[in-house]
């Protein structure tokens, strides 16, 4: 399976992007402020994290205590899920789905979590490589 997230939106705070499943738009994202990794450094719980393709698992977050898609091997980064949530207060470098309907937000993020992670839970435990290309 391959996921896919289009930045559309670097703001002073936050990032809003386009997610993207197996080429068919899934939904918005929010993610923390986008640093140009050539020119700026790691802001702890304030930056997004680098361009690039990561592999992803489903498993249980010692953190939020329930099954989330979890980011292997993010430069400078570790524990990078894809969870609910609104703003970019609530977000460590990790990628927030839900509809960008409000200005620095994202609603109704937490049926987008619940259905991407059985989509993406399905697909692992039946063997399927699952990707995510960040840009």
């Amino acid at each position: 399976m391959k996921l896919e997230l289009n930045r559309i939106a670097k703001k002073h705070l936050y990032t809003i992007g386009r997610f993207f499943v197996d080429g068919k738009y899934f939904c918005d994202t929010l993610e923390d402020r986008y640093r140009d990794w050539d020119k700026e450094e790691k802001v702890m719980n304030e930056t997004a994290i680098p361009e690039g393709v990561y592999e992803v698992i489903v498993n249980v977050s010692a953190k939020f205590k329930r099954k989330l898609p979890l980011l292997l091997d993010v430069p400078y980064f570790t524990g990078i899920r894809i969870h609910r949530g609104n703003t970019d207060k609530d977000t460590s470098g990790c990628i927030l789905v839900g509809e960008n309907k409000q200005l620095g937000r994202v609603i109704n993020s937490t049926p987008y979590e619940l259905r991407l992670t059985e989509m993406l839970e399905r697909a692992m435990l039946s063997g399927e490589k699952i990707t995510i290309k960040v840009r």
